[in-house]
């Protein structure tokens, strides 16, 4: 069984508990083989009840899981069940069977500092950050792992008890409240006996909560020159050919009255200094027309002498809770998402112009 929309590959083990920089080549995976043996292992002797698993067995069934379900038992997740798979990675279902994760769990080795039970997020708080004592909490038991810092994105999810998280070059992860497992795999979503795809609701809370932390004076923003029907916020980087592409489009885009708002992500290895050097300029319009001869000319304008600052890097650090996985990025103003060509039709079916 390997659903479209759920991984099937762990890549934790590599992005985040790495701990020191002396390990043996496959120290971590040989380390994280046995730790997943004891987990799957020490899970198999809790038991669920008969209803409780018949009724997930056969949701499962439905919705299209083909592979044997060996058995089903507590997760580590809270407010979860893990379903293991003959020979595929096991999944994590809620009670009501509406939330899928698929990935396997694997331990924190971090020293367990907060030991307190979290308070559980409730349905007003999915897509919103962690207040600010949860991420305290977390993070004083993730000591041991890299990429976690106080710049670290943490965002309650549908399920109480898993947060979702990314590291700060966007790679997204879920883990339990009390950062105790953590796992690569997203949340999907059933309905109607069938899978959806990931949690839109989530996604679209999630994205609109990281527009609202942005700096709406360090955004290039082309307004629409027509009575405004969409705002767009893009991703981008001077040396990405699409978005040099995309950035060909702004007038039309603008005349269909779409306003753009450019967040500054540098991804290419030139590209931080070259995009400082433009959002150093100093004015809105000077800062745009720089971006416009990088974009549409290849030209990069020098930073100002004066100017020692970087005012790209606080967006592009409140952007990574966008997991932005390629520029450019482009997401309506609600939240969603752009993941077709915008060189097609639907693209501007999906802003809602003509």
């Amino acid at each position: 069984m390997k659903l479209p929309i759920l991984k099937s590959t762990s890549l934790i083990g590599v992005v985040l508990l790495t701990t020191t920089a002396c390990a043996q080549p496959n120290a971590t995976d040989i380390g994280n083989k046995k730790l997943n043996q004891t987990l799957q292992s020490t899970q198999a002797t809790s038991t669920v009840s008969t209803s409780t698993d018949s009724r997930l067995r056969q949701l499962l069934t439905q919705a299209g899981i083909k592979t044997q379900i060996t058995s089903i038992a507590p997760s580590k997740l809270p407010n979860m069940y893990q379903v293991n798979l003959a020979e595929q990675p096991p999944l994590h279902i809620t009670e009501d069977g509406k939330y899928v994760i698929q990935g396997e769990l694997q331990k924190n080795p971090s020293k367990r500092v907060v030991k307190k039970i979290p308070e559980r997020s409730t349905a007003t708080q999915i897509g919103k950050p962690v207040s600010a004592s949860l991420k305290s909490d977390l993070l004083a038991n993730m000591s041991a792992l890299k990429n976690m810092s106080a710049k670290t994105p943490f965002f309650y999810t549908a399920v109480p008890g898993v947060i979702w998280g990314a590291t700060l070059e966007g790679v997204p992860f879920l883990l339990s409240d009390n950062a105790q497992y953590i796992t690569d795999g997203e949340i999907s979503v059933i309905e109607n006996g069938q899978f959806t795809g990931l949690d839109s609701n989530f996604e679209k809370r999630k994205n609109q909560s990281v527009f609202a932390t942005l700096d709406d004076s360090q955004l290039i923003t082309y307004p629409a020159t027509s009575p405004e029907k969409a705002v767009i916020y893009v991703a981008n980087d001077v040396n990405c050919p699409y978005c040099r592409r995309l950035h060909q489009q702004l007038p039309m885009l603008n005349a269909k009255g779409v306003t753009v708002k450019t967040i500054g992500y540098p991804i290419y290895e030139k590209s931080p200094e070259q995009m400082r050097a433009i959002w150093c300029q100093g004015s809105e319009d000077s800062r745009r027309e720089a971006f416009d001869k990088a974009m549409l000319q290849g030209q990069m304008t020098p930073a100002p002498a004066s100017c020692s600052v970087n005012h790209v890097t606080p967006n592009r650090e409140k952007s990574a809770g966008l997991a932005v996985m390629a520029t450019p990025a482009i997401y309506r103003e609600d939240g969603v998402l752009y993941q077709a060509s915008f060189e097609s039709p639907e693209f501007l079916e999906f802003l809602g112009v003509k």
